[in-house]
């Protein structure tokens, strides 16, 4: 196991290692450039179509804009906003939260592009559906040539799409807040119990396809960040003295990387604390990655800038604000200096720290609305994948291994989750990526069409 444990830490390093991070940053970068910073220039315009201004039911596509948002958002908020952030701290100290920002803006970019090309670029499956995600933009904007690169992203989407990491975090976070306190003794059975648990509640949501996915993500999502914010706010309140010195700290840590503990890149500390903070925003946001487009090119428009204005909305909630505020949360109550804890523990203590008694419950009820509807979206990422390569009458069998492996992500190793689903993420984010990059220019000729077609004045 400790063989198989370092085998999939080295392919993870290996994965998100030099060449994936000038991909992603480096790429979004030039496609922030390139949109001459659209994202902030036409934020005000992405709400308006986000709360149904430009809306048309005759238009192609599954769902709403917002539910498009809300189940993309419904796979981001989740574990990596909670754990993710609570880890990158412990390691990275403050200054990774800036790093996470940096991650965030450029994300916004990224998204943007890739949602407008699931929308230009969408394909029929097997079953003639209209469809729409990175292995279609491939086959559809580079041409059939290309397919291999569209079954490489597919087959990474099967494992990137496991819900193992979540799963875990969240049966840990059972345990810490509920169970041990309780004097329940934890243990194999107990995980189990969790895991059976968790795939009754999945499996009523999941085996009613995109549609039930959509509403009952649109439904909690919204209810579940004011409920985060709400906590938050409680403990900013209760701690408003530390507030202005942690949010400096951010800044001034970002490049001296004072209290990072972990190992170096590019020759040095801040190297290291950088690749820390995008690697872990990244994750967060998974922005380049190519999930987000597979929700939102099942989206019900005939306007492709439409949907990716709708999509870069989601790197702003997900990671400047959401994973802000466990930052905050976890800083101005000092519990990153004074606990040893990690992952979801760390902010548990936080919130136990600054609300005694019920705190901590009241992060678990989050954490367990977090988790539990990251579960439903991921199903239908995979199941999108395997429709790809065999075919739409064949994508159900996804759910039964998806099941099976909520109950592995419930009894097994934290690291080992946490680095396999990193490792696939990342193998999805280069042909995600290297697709994007090349079909920019189109999606530049469209955003100019599109202005003139909405604001011919």
């Amino acid at each position: 196991m400790e063989k198989l444990n370092e085998f999939i830490a080295d392919f993870a390093s290996l994965a998100w290692g030099l060449p994936l991070l000038i991909l992603l940053i480096g790429g979004g970068f030039y496609l922030l450039l390139l949109s001459r910073f659209l994202p902030f220039r036409f934020f005000r315009h992405a709400i308006q179509v986000l709360r149904g201004k430009y809306d048309n039911p005759d238009d192609p596509g599954e769902i709403s804009h917002f539910q498009a948002l809300t189940t993309a958002l419904s796979s981001t908020i989740g574990m990596g906003n909670i754990a993710g952030v609570a880890v990158a701290i412990s390691i990275g100290g403050p200054g990774a939260v800036f790093w996470m920002w940096v991650s965030a803006v450029i994300g916004m970019s990224t998204k943007f592009f890739t949602s407008t090309l699931a929308i230009m670029y969408r394909g029929k499956d097997s079953a003639g559906q209209l469809q729409g995600g990175p292995m279609y933009f491939i086959t559809e904007g580079l041409g059939k040539s290309w397919k291999p690169l569209a079954v490489f992203f597919s087959i990474a989407g099967l494992v990137g799409a496991l819900p193992v990491f979540n799963v875990n975090q969240l049966t840990q976070a059972i345990n810490d807040i509920l169970l041990r306190p309780n004097g329940v003794e934890v243990g194999f059975s107990s995980n189990l119990i969790i895991g059976i648990i968790l795939v009754a509640i999945t499996s009523v949501v999941i085996l009613g396809g995109l549609n039930r996915i959509s509403k009952t993500a649109s439904k909690l999502v919204p209810a579940m960040v004011l409920l985060y914010f709400v906590s938050v706010m409680i403990i900013l309140a209760v701690n408003y003295q530390e507030v202005p010195k942690y949010l400096s700290l951010i800044f001034t840590d970002a490049f001296s990387a004072s209290f990072y503990k972990g190992d170096t890149f590019l020759g040095g500390v801040v190297g290291g604390l950088m690749l820390l903070g995008i690697r872990r925003g990244a994750f967060s946001n998974e922005a380049g990655i190519g999930t987000a487009p597979m929700a939102h090119g099942a989206a019900k428009t005939s306007e492709p800038v439409r949907e990716g204005l709708v999509a870069m909305l989601g790197p702003a909630i997900d990671t400047l604000v959401v994973c802000t505020l466990t930052a905050l949360a976890i800083l101005v109550t000092g519990v990153w200096q004074s606990s040893d804890a990690n992952g979801v523990s760390l902010t548990a203590s936080a919130f136990g720290n600054a609300m005694p008694g019920f705190g901590k419950y009241l992060l678990l009820l989050c954490i367990a609305v977090f988790s539990i509807s990251s579960l439903f979206s991921y199903s239908y990422y995979g199941s999108k994948c395997l429709s790809f390569l065999i075919g739409d009458d064949k994508k159900h069998y996804y759910n039964y291994i998806y099941i099976v492996s909520i109950i592995l992500g419930a009894t097994t190793s934290l690291s080992l989750m946490i680095n396999l689903i990193d490792g696939f993420f990342a193998l999805m984010a280069f042909p995600t990526m290297l697709t994007t990059l090349m079909l920019a220019p189109r999606v530049v000729k469209e955003i100019k069409a599109y202005k003139k077609r909405t604001f011919p004045n």
